[in-house]
């Protein structure tokens, strides 16, 4: 396998964060009072999306929506600006609360993109408001992405965990699934594992790989990343090579169990119903097609 994935579900949203007018607030103020903004409201990790004839968000125009902390989350090309709000989920006909795991793949470029910011910034506000240095609530900044300590002045920004996740596979072709221990019987997928301090990705996934399955890897490349708000981690995708012929070691705190697969194996364990396709929202997925040269049998459309 050569390349870059060319697509993941959750980086690809379309808007222009508008970084530089986070601080502007005579531009943020006449942006809120503009009716053609939109306001994408969010609470734990959902919003409302209606379904006819695709998923879509509900974007409410700044008079109608709910009081609450407030985020800038971007402007379009035609100069439409959107922003978040964390609050109580507002009644709206035909429409249904939902979350990344359930619409992240099915909502358009734009929409997946809000959801996807809007979540992230819902969670780091949620669980950091108070100053890790002196335990001062802190106050939000810079359109929701910063927080302030009003006591000794430091400035925190939200908080992304880089994780790697890897399609490893050997001179054969064969790809190595493993199972979790808290995963269900019929989940398999790829290894990952977060990145430590003081190390580089490509050493993080030789790290991992050798950690929960005892492999040398090879040929570590990377694929492609996107961010998994669940709750705040960057995906960080690569494709690595090991010798197949080297007895697995499973970790027992981490894998279950863990074995190699050709493409007709695969296929006949997911025919079987001894293991399920996952969804395409994830890398791990995005990978596992790029192996296999497509879609996998009865694989869900989320």
């Amino acid at each position: 396998m050569t390349g870059g994935l060319e697509w993941l579900a959750l980086a690809r949203g379309t808007l222009d964060r508008a970084a530089l007018r986070r601080r502007d607030d005579d531009w943020l103020a006449a942006a809120w009072a503009d009716p053609r903004t939109r306001v994408l409201v969010v609470r734990d990790g959902r919003s409302l999306v209606t379904g006819d004839p695709d998923p879509a968000l509900v974007l409410l125009p700044p008079a109608q929506a709910p009081d609450g902390d407030r985020w800038l989350l971007g402007e379009d090309a035609e100069g439409t600006v959107y922003f978040g709000v964390t609050a109580p989920l507002p009644a709206v006909e035909g429409a249904e609360p939902a979350g990344l795991r359930q619409v992240g793949a099915l909502l358009a470029d734009r929409d997946s993109g809000l959801l996807t910011h809007a979540v992230a910034l819902e969670h780091w506000h949620a669980t950091h408001r108070f100053c890790p240095r002196c335990g001062t609530g802190t106050r939000v900044a810079s359109a929701g992405h910063v927080r302030v300590c009003p006591a000794d002045g430091s400035q925190h920004f939200p908080r992304v965990d880089p994780a790697v996740i890897m399609l490893v596979t050997d001179a054969s072709d064969r790809i190595l699934l493993a199972r979790g221990t808290r995963w269900a019987a019929d989940r398999r997928s790829i290894l990952a594992g977060f990145v430590e301090p003081g190390e580089s990705l490509e050493q993080a996934v030789a790290r991992e790989v050798e950690e929960e399955v005892g492999l040398a890897v090879r040929d570590v490349r990377y694929a492609g990343s996107q961010p998994w708000p669940l709750p705040r981690s960057l995906m960080l995708g690569f494709t690595a090579t090991a010798d197949g012929t080297v007895p697995l070691r499973p970790d027992p705190e981490e894998i279950l169990d863990a074995a190699w697969y050709t493409r007709e194996e695969l296929r006949a364990a997911i025919d079987a119903g001894d293991i399920v396709a996952p969804g395409p929202l994830s890398i791990a997925a995005q990978l596992i097609m790029r192996w296999y040269g497509g879609e996998l049998p009865s694989m869900p459309h989320f």
